[in-house]
Parts: C-alpha cells; structure tokens; sequence
C-alpha cells in the first residue's frame, strides 16, 4: 500500500470500506471452512479422542482407588490381627503371672505352716521335757 501525505477524506474512507470488505471476506471464509465437512468430521475425531482419553483416566483412578482400597482392607486386617495376638498374648502373660502368684502364695503357705508345725514340734518338746523333769 502506497500512502501518501496527500491522501484525501474521499480516498481514505473508501480505503476504509476496503479494508472492512476484505475483513468480512475473511471471517465469511473462516467461516464457511469451520462449517465444512471435514472441519466437523475433525472436531468429531477430537471429541471422541477426548472422550476415550477422559474413558482410560477415569479407568486409571477407579482401579487406582480398587488398590488402594484392598491395600487398606489388608492393612486393617493385619492391624487387627496384631492386636488380636497382642491380646492373646497379654492375657497369657497375665495368666502366667496369675499362676506364678498363686503358687508362689501357697508355696509360701506350705512353708509357713511346715515352719509352724516345726515350732509346735520344739515347743511340745520343750513342754514335754519340763514335765519329765519335774
């Protein structure tokens, strides 16, 4: 485009109207390409690559999910198994104890009254010599 410095009003407003003709021409084009066939059977191909694509991703989170899932179940499982057996093992310990304590007393028991009966026996002894004695 030549312009130049003497361009007149006339001049510039049909420059104008041209640009605007050629502008509108254009979009017409555009237009007229984005409503062709091909141009719809492309946006179709994309939208179903979209939707495939969304299709495998939400396939990946639910097995993702399906995973994460068994792996917690089997965590909880094996949480709850070892509390079970950290149970067991309290209680036995307890029964234990409960044992070692119950025979312990009577263990000292027998022994008291072994004691008991041996001081009876010097006493008896010591009575019965100061009845001979006398």
């Amino acid at each position: 485009m030549d312009r130049s410095k003497n361009t007149g009003f006339a001049d510039r407003l049909s420059a104008a109207a041209e640009a605007k003709k050629a502008q509108l021409e254009r979009a017409a084009r555009a237009r007229s390409a984005a409503e062709s066939p091909a141009a719809v059977e492309q946006r179709t191909a994309r939208e179903a690559v979209r939707v495939a694509r969304d299709a495998r991703i939400a396939e990946r989170k639910a097995t993702k999910l399906a995973i994460e899932a068994g792996q917690a179940a089997a965590l909880a499982a094996a949480r709850a198994a070892e509390t079970a057996a950290r149970e067991v093992a309290l209680k036995a310990e307890q029964e234990a104890r409960d044992a070692e304590f119950t025979e312990r007393t009577a263990r000292e028991a027998a022994d008291e009254a072994e004691r008991q009966a041996a001081r009876d026996a010097r006493y008896a002894a010591r009575k019965a010599r100061k009845r001979k004695g006398k």
